[in-house]
């Protein structure tokens, strides 16, 4: 008997661990920070010295915030300035698409030195949207007016390209595989840029007008698309312009944040129920997290390890999930 009680003991401990992990998870915590009012934070990206940036659209700068502490601060951008997206190089500089500049802007963190890259006096009205690096360190960026284009840092030579079907890139993200893909919004397709010469490949999902919105790329080439309209997330192999539909949670979904993390599980926000998901590919489940204020409308989320982030649009916050 008292054998079988040891034995029990093992048996009990043993199924606390397999439990332990998953308990852990589901006290995973959503913490808010504010920002000032009236900044509509619409990117975030954090920085590896613990620090969040954000793009105050319409305060006309960058902000950035110390979670430690509670703390804002911002870079002005210049009259007329509405920056949309915000990315940390492989420098440590931060990278800015500015719609109302009509121009890239790159920005130092210790000397908030501001430096503009203008797009063409033809291209001053392409709304630009978000921006990426590829491998060989130039910076390509979108715009819904029907253009995508890059930047050499180093030479700070600016090139546009126009877009196949007009209107619409939005999302960017490069991938393992060399290409830098973008989705577009308004035409509905998910595109393949080939660095070497700008050239784009389309790749387009089976069903027609679904809003492919943001766009990430996780570490085996795969890609992952926020689909607006259609209210899914699709899982894309570009390759064999292989599409697949993943049903979100809950009802009237509208997908708009896209971020893959380390782990390659994919973190998703949506308007439509205030709520923010993560993915496990693997296991095809969903974990949901509500949003502490209500119409908090967060349109990117970037993470570092451990951390994910968002910006409330809606509430003048930037939201955490750890």
């Amino acid at each position: 008997m008292k054998g079988n009680a040891i034995t029990l003991r093992v048996v009990l401990a043993a199924a606390a661990l397999l439990v332990l992990p998953a308990a852990l998870y589901a006290q995973r915590e959503v913490r808010e920070y504010a920002v000032p009012a009236g900044s509509h934070p619409h990117d975030v990206a954090p920085a590896p010295d613990g620090r969040v940036w954000y793009t105050a659209q319409h305060r006309a700068a960058l902000g950035w915030l110390d979670p430690k502490t509670g703390k804002t601060g911002e870079i002005a951008l210049g009259r007329g300035s509405r920056p949309h997206g915000v990315i940390i190089g492989p420098a440590g500089d931060l990278w800015v698409t500015d719609g109302g500049l009509s121009a890239i802007v790159r920005v130092d963190p210790v000397t908030e030195e501001v430096t503009r890259y203008r797009l063409p006096a033809s291209r001053a009205n392409a709304n630009l949207n978000t921006g990426t690096f590829d491998k060989n360190g130039n910076y390509w960026f979108t715009g819904q007016a029907g253009i995508y284009g890059r930047v050499n840092p180093a030479t700070g030579e600016v090139e546009t390209f126009d877009a196949p079907r007009g209107r619409g890139p939005y999302g960017i993200d490069a991938s393992v595989d060399g290409y830098v893909y973008y989705a577009s919004l308004a035409a509905g397709y998910v595109g393949r840029i080939d660095p070497a010469d700008g050239s784009v490949t389309v790749r387009g999902p089976p069903e027609s007008r679904q809003g492919t919105r943001r766009i990430w790329a996780d570490s085996h080439g795969v890609l992952w698309v926020s689909a607006w309209y259609g209210g899914v997330l699709y899982r894309l192999v570009p390759e064999r312009n292989e599409w697949e539909a993943v049903s979100l949670p809950g009802s009237g979904n509208r997908p708009y944040g896209l971020y893959v993390d380390n782990r390659d599980m994919v973190w998703i926000s949506d308007f439509g129920t205030n709520s923010i998901y993560r993915y496990n590919p693997e296991e095809k489940t969903f974990q949901t997290y509500a949003l502490p204020s209500r119409g908090a409308r967060v349109r990117q989320l970037l993470g570092r390890p451990g951390e994910v982030w968002g910006a409330e649009s809606g509430t003048d916050k930037l939201v955490v999930i750890r």
